[in-house]
């Protein structure tokens, strides 16, 4: 299966993923054609070679109604009202399930167009179904997501994964007035996704590049494994002050069987001065905020002091709230943080009949075979409970009842 994995130096926009999607090798006649059937009016997609910084890549643009329209609601030209008036999600919604596009293309475009109406619906105040779009309403813009869902889909992308996003500051101004930069619908739309704040006085990030991203991604980082096939290069408008307004995107080919990957924190600290009760408390804490693992490990501290090492597995968008509970409910003035990379194998979970009741089990994969299996011990106890014998009994005649193995 194919997966797309993108890196951004200078931000992503609707037209700097179109444009890093059409430098992997997507035909630009192809989309202008399959696009048209959204009858919406004239338009042309332009697609330029450009370099910034010494990387060369893809430049686009949209032409309507003969007048050159820069992406994302900024105008180079007088362009007409009829290509700048705000759509509802409705008006969006009928122009593109009332086109010949693929289904899997709609439901991509439906699905980036009502992420960004509930965006700005929280925003706002109001229903999404009572949104009116304004930039993205605009027709270059309707052509930049429904062109990239089309561009992914004739790539055959299977899985998508996103690096960390740059975010500028300042202001922009828009329909609504001036706005802070990020905007505040690029800022619910970037939730669970890793950003990384830079010096530039630009909106780095649009609210159409983050639904975009956002609607699309899979998968924490790119397969173990998996061979890189093509790498596409999108080169924004901007100049930018410190960096290239580039955006990158890796086409890789990963084997289907290959186990999952994803990057994770390892958030660890020493305590020598925590009650044993409270401990217990703090890891059942850490595991109800969203950690994946928590332990404890006896070492031996300074002064001869016995005391545990706290770690805990964590993804990156959990991390500050689980500082937030370390420091709240241990006493340790700092905590320790790297990044690792985990493989996890695929798993699925089954119903199996044992001699003592029903047990669900959690049953691992690797490389297409099943592994192992492991039974669920709160089954396992109660069904022990019940028929009046020892757990371990309960639980090894759930694995001998597995299928699995």
């Amino acid at each position: 299966m194919k997966h797309l994995h993108f890196d951004s130096v200078g931000g992503a926009s609707g037209d700097l993923i179109l444009a890093t999607l059409l430098d992997l090798g997507v035909n630009r006649a192809d989309l202008q054609q399959q696009l048209e059937n959204l009858k919406i009016g004239p338009f042309e997609i332009e697609a330029s070679p450009a370099r910034d910084r010494g990387l060369h890549g893809t430049r686009v643009r949209v032409k309507v109604a003969a007048e050159i329209i820069e992406h994302e609601g900024r105008v180079t030209q007088e362009m007409p009202d009829e290509h700048r008036a705000s759509r509802a999600l409705k008006e969006i919604q009928t122009l593109v399930l009332g086109s010949p596009l693929a289904t899997p293309v709609k439901a991509a475009s439906l699905a980036v167009f009502q992420r960004l109406a509930e965006a700005e619906a929280k925003v706002h105040g109001i229903p999404p179904d009572k949104v009116h779009f304004h930039e993205v309403g605009a027709v270059d813009a309707i052509i930049d997501i429904v062109g990239a869902c089309l561009a992914l889909e004739q790539l055959e992308v299977a899985s998508v994964s996103v690096g960390p996003l740059p975010l500028g500051h300042g202001t922009i101004e828009c329909a609504h007035g001036v706005l802070p930069v990020p905007a505040p619908a690029t800022i619910e739309l970037l939730k669970g996704l890793v950003v990384m704040p830079v010096d530039e006085s630009f909106e780095l990030v649009t609210p159409t590049g983050a639904a975009l991203l956002a609607t699309w991604k899979t998968q924490a980082t790119f397969p173990a494994g998996g061979r890189i096939l093509k790498v596409g290069y999108g080169i924004g408008h901007w100049t930018l002050n410190t960096r290239p307004n580039v955006l990158r995107a890796t086409l890789m080919e990963a084997d289907a069987a290959s186990p999952a990957a994803d990057s994770c924190l390892v958030l660890e600290c020493n305590l020598d001065d925590l009650a044993p009760e409270l401990v217990g408390a703090l890891l059942n804490r850490l595991l109800r905020d969203g950690a994946l693992d928590v332990f404890v490990t006896p070492v031996q501290m300074k002064k001869e002091r016995p005391g545990i090492l706290l770690t805990v597995l964590c993804q990156p968008e959990k991390r500050l709230g689980l500082l937030d509970a370390i420091f709240r409910e241990s006493t340790t003035f700092g905590v320790r943080e790297h990044a690792v990379q985990r493989t996890v194998l695929e798993r699925r979970h089954e119903n199996v009949k044992t001699p003592f009741g029903e047990v669900r089990v959690k049953i691992g994969r690797w490389r297409g075979a099943d592994v192992t299996v492991a039974p669920e011990y709160e089954d396992c106890r109660r069904a022990a409970e019940k028929a009046g014998v020892s757990v371990r009994a309960v639980y090894e005649a759930a694995v001998r009842s597995s299928p699995a193995l």
